[in-house]
């Protein structure tokens, strides 16, 4: 797909078109959350949604705290584990799948980008998400579909994510750079709200995920975001970053940021600073 973003309006022919066409080819999934209270989207859903959408949680859905292949708060679920959860809402080989949040697609591009890992390249963050919907006079349901599952193969990943190890190797060798997604304060060390320890990955260079949208809370214009990223990078490569944040969710912001630019390649941390930081062994930068 040319973009991972979609407007409301296009996201409305598409439906409208879906509909002429007899079957369900469109799978609206709500992603809605909030870190310090993690039943709040749930609930926010129940309350009112996008008439057709399912919800998925992130701390449940789109995270495996059990058996995760990396460390950190919300460590990446197995390729299976994704498939199966999405199949069970309805995706399908031919299913185009739409996620959207009321963050800016902070929590969307989880999602997001958990699809591309899977292969199917048929996914899209609705831009500006649920305040868009509403901007546009559209109506909220609390209807709650019964999904008809799905079927989908595993393909070859149109996404890669690397390990600890892998991050520690590369940024002292500087074969690549650390994208830091979260906020200046936490980057610094100057806040830290969530993890044991405050500062970054030593290196790494600060690119807080909201710097990515304008005023309206949709994303800026590929031209503005590709020269920013170029500008961030220094005439490095975009292959040669690495996407980093708390948990893995908002370096997915970035990673789709730089999609809509036109820039490819980038690798995310998965398990991030929440993981980076569990090892006092580690080392841990501070200041801007």
């Amino acid at each position: 797909m040319s973009s991972p973003l979609i407007t409301v309006d296009e996201l409305l022919s598409a439906q409208a078109r879906a509909a002429q066409a007899g079957g369900t080819q469109i799978l609206l999934v709500d992603c809605r959350h909030d870190l310090m209270k993690p039943e709040a989207g749930t609930q926010a859903y129940l309350q009112g949604h996008l008439p057709g959408a399912v919800h998925l949680n992130l701390d449940t859905d789109l995270a495996d705290h059990a058996a995760g292949l990396c460390g950190g708060r919300h460590p990446l679920p197995a390729r299976e584990r994704v498939k199966a959860r999405l199949e069970s809402i309805g995706l399908s080989e031919q299913t185009h799948l739409i996620a959207y949040d009321s963050d800016g697609g902070s929590f969307a591009a989880r999602l997001w980008w958990l699809t591309q890992w899977l292969g199917h390249e048929r996914v899209s963050v609705l831009d500006g998400g649920l305040p868009a919907w509403l901007d546009a006079g559209l109506a909220l349901t609390t209807e709650v579909p019964l999904p008809t599952p799905g079927k989908l193969r595993l393909r070859t990943p149109l996404v890669a994510w690397v390990d600890v190890d892998t991050v520690a190797a590369d940024t002292a060798a500087q074969r690549r750079v650390v994208l830091d997604a979260r906020a200046p304060a936490r980057f610094s060390g100057a806040q830290e709200p969530l993890d044991p320890v405050a500062g970054h990955i030593p290196g790494a260079l600060n690119r807080f995920w909201q710097t990515n949208l304008a005023a309206d809370g949709r994303f800026h214009s590929p031209d503005h975001l590709r020269a920013e990223f170029l500008s961030l990078l220094n005439g490095r490569p975009a292959d040669t970053a690495i996407h980093q944040c708390g948990s893995g969710v908002t370096a997915c912001h970035n990673l789709i940021a730089m999609a809509h630019a036109g820039l490819s390649g980038a690798l995310l941390y998965a398990g991030s600073w929440s993981e980076w930081c569990s090892d006092p062994s580690r080392p841990v930068a501070t200041g801007a």
